[in-house]
């Protein structure tokens, strides 16, 4: 599978999140942060695009209406096993939803909500 490696290209960063306020606020703060990000408001649209768009990293809200972020996270580390996942959550529901995921062998990342952006910039570039 051949990578996407052009040595100018920003990373790609797709923000998952059913508050549309929330993607579309970190994807501003990342394109103007040196990175190449999209935002979606479903984990449905984010597996949607996964070929189209091919992100680097994925940051995902957990709990989202419909497909969750961490199934969303699981169908895109099959597609793309080198994508770095970021997930995070402001509720308490996610405990056991992650709990399940690792139960199956998916380990992920979170942080809790609300994300300070330098935080969040910190996490992508560490």
């Amino acid at each position: 599978m051949p990578e996407n490696t052009t040595n100018n290209s920003k990373p790609r960063v797709l923000v998952a999140d059913d508050e549309q306020v929330i993607a579309n606020t970190l994807a501003i703060i990342l394109n103007q942060s040196g990175f190449e990000a999209r935002a979606v408001y479903s984990g449905e649209k984010a597996v949607e695009i996964i070929d189209e768009f091919q992100p680097d990293m994925l940051i995902s809200d957990v709990i989202m209406t419909g497909m969750t972020g961490i199934e969303a996270a699981i169908q895109m580390r099959e597609k793309l096993p080198k994508c770095k996942i970021l997930l995070f959550s402001g509720q308490a529901a996610t405990a056991d939803l992650l709990e399940r995921a690792r139960s199956q062998g998916h380990e992920f990342e979170i942080l809790a909500k609300p994300v300070h952006p330098t935080d969040l910039l910190a996490k992508l570039r560490g």
